[in-house]
Order: structure tokens, then C-alpha cells, then sequence
């Protein structure tokens, strides 16, 4: 029987591999992986299921030993060290990019600069220069912002470990309109994450705000109270109330279950 395990690298880099030997594995498990042209180093992160566009040229190969976890150790080592010479070289040739992260493949085959620019980049020299000094294959890899924050990880204004960081695999477009949808204040610094775009969550919660709005009145309609006819200012679907305003200036909060007993719904009306 088939086995894919989610392995995790550093940066929240992921990916799929067959566990072939069926090796007794459990999460939180370190485990040598096949990689292009070599040996990465992963954490176990799940269990999954054999899916559509699986290449199974990528293996578990096997646990990882003591002395494994020393070399990654010193990988980490020799990555800060060779971020602090990228970067000098950068500002040596005043390169218009801003340098994120910098991941050694765990077997020395491969070490790769992860970097921001909104220009292209002639980064040849950069990369012999580079590749001079540490004798293996050289990568620079242009990211986004919002790759960025995934590599760095770190936490929303939610007070809970980015989303981008954590669950998401992919990243989708994201509109002002998700915002409006959900009767958010449209102010950037409200409605935007720590990478600057607008928050993922827009996107992943638009179908819990769709289905809990059906059972209110639509902001601007009409509804009438004990009070009167007034106009539905807004609705809070955590609290579950609505509230309305009046034109003598007065404002109620009604709770959703008052309007649900009949003592508004059936008056609603569109302006």
C-alpha cells in the first residue's frame, strides 16, 4: 500500500513524498528526502492521501540520524553566514533588490537567495561571484511580499500565527470587494496583513459570511420596529444583532433573534 507524507522545510516550504519503504513514521519526524540533483531535509507535517500530479520520483529515503541533525545545525550556520556575504555584494553593486532568506539543500548541492524587486535584476555577476565563494549551485529566487511573510512566518492583527505561514498552500487573488462583502471598514491598515496585501482571510471566510448573511436584512434596507420605520445601518453576525437608524437621530441594536420571532423580518423592504 501506498504512502505520501506532507514533509515541511524551512521558510514553510512543503511538499509531497511517497514513503516507499514504509518506514513507521510519525509527525514531527525528521527524514532525509530525494531532491533535485541530491538529499533535502524535511519534518514530517502529515499523512496524506495518493493525488492527481504526484510525481513519485520524489521519496522519503529515510529517518534522519544524530549526526544528520548536527550537519543541519551547521547548515544553519553557514546560511546566516552566507546571507551577510550576499548582502554585502548587493550593496556593493547596488542592486535594486532586498534579500529574505537564504536556504542551504541539506547536502550542499544547492543554496538558494530568496529576494524582493519590483525591477529585473541582472544578477549575473552576483551569482559567479557567489558561486566562487562556495563552490556549489547557486539560485537566486525572486518572491513576492506575500511570500515573504510565508517564508518568515509571524503573527496577524488576529493575534493568531499567519495563515500564509501555517494552513494555505496556495495563494489566490484577493479584492476590496471580499472586504465589502463582509461589511468590513475599508481601511488598509483593518483589512490588510503584515506582508501589506489585503489579509488572506477574506478570501477562506467569504463562504461563513455569505451563508450567516442570508439570515439578515441587507445594510441600507428598510425596517420597521417598535420604534418605526428605520434603516439598517449595520448587522453583526458574531453578536448576532442589527443595527437601525432612525430619522429623529435615534439608533437601536436589535438582537437577530427579535427580527427571527417576527417582530421585524416580515417588514423588511428595499430602499
Amino acid at each position: 500500500m501506498k504512502e505520501i507524507f506532507q514533509i515541511g522545510f524551512r521558510g514553510w516550504r512543503k511538499g509531497y513524498f511517497l514513503n516507499p519503504r514504509l518506514l513507521p513514521l510519525q509527525i514531527g519526524d525528521w527524514v532525509l528526502v530525494s531532491a533535485e540533483k541530491g538529499e533535502d531535509m524535511g519534518m514530517v507535517i502529515k499523512k496524506a492521501k495518493v493525488g492527481d500530479g504526484f510525481s513519485h520520483s520524489q521519496k522519503i529515503l529515510r529517518k534522519a540520524t544524530p549526526e544528520d541533525m548536527k550537519r543541519m545545525e551547521e547548515n544553519r550556520s553557514k546560511q546566516e553566514e552566507a546571507r551577510r556575504t550576499c548582502q554585502a555584494r548587493i550593496e556593493e553593486k547596488n542592486l535594486p533588490m532586498k534579500l529574505v532568506d537564504v536556504e542551504y539543500q541539506f547536502d550542499g548541492n544547492k543554496l538558494v537567495f530568496y529576494f524582493i524587486s519590483e525591477e529585473r535584476i541582472d544578477f549575473r555577476g552576483l551569482v559567479r561571484e557567489l558561486a566562487s565563494v562556495y563552490k556549489t549551485r547557486i539560485e537566486m529566487k525572486q518572491i513576492g511580499v506575500r511570500d515573504q511573510a510565508k517564508r518568515m512566518g509571524g503573527y496577524g492583527i488576529c493575534g493568531r500565527p499567519l495563515c500564509c505561514a501555517t494552513f494555505l498552500e496556495d495563494f489566490e487573488p484577493i479584492t476590496t470587494q471580499l472586504a465589502k462583502g463582509q461589511h468590513l471598514t475599508l481601511i488598509p491598515s483593518k483589512i490588510s496583513g503584515v506582508c501589506g496585501r489585503l489579509m488572506c482571510c477574506l478570501l477562506f471566510e467569504r463562504k461563513l459570511y455569505e451563508e450567516e448573511l442570508k439570515r439578515y436584512p441587507r445594510i441600507g434596507s428598510k425596517l420597521r420596529t417598535e420604534r418605526g420605520v428605520g434603516v439598517v445601518e449595520k448587522v453583526d453576525i458574531f453578536r448576532e444583532r442589527v443595527t437601525v437608524a432612525h430619522t429623529d437621530g435615534v439608533v437601536e441594536e436589535l438582537p437577530l433573534s427579535q427580527l427571527q420571532k417576527g417582530k421585524g423580518r416580515s417588514f423588511f423592504r428595499r430602499r
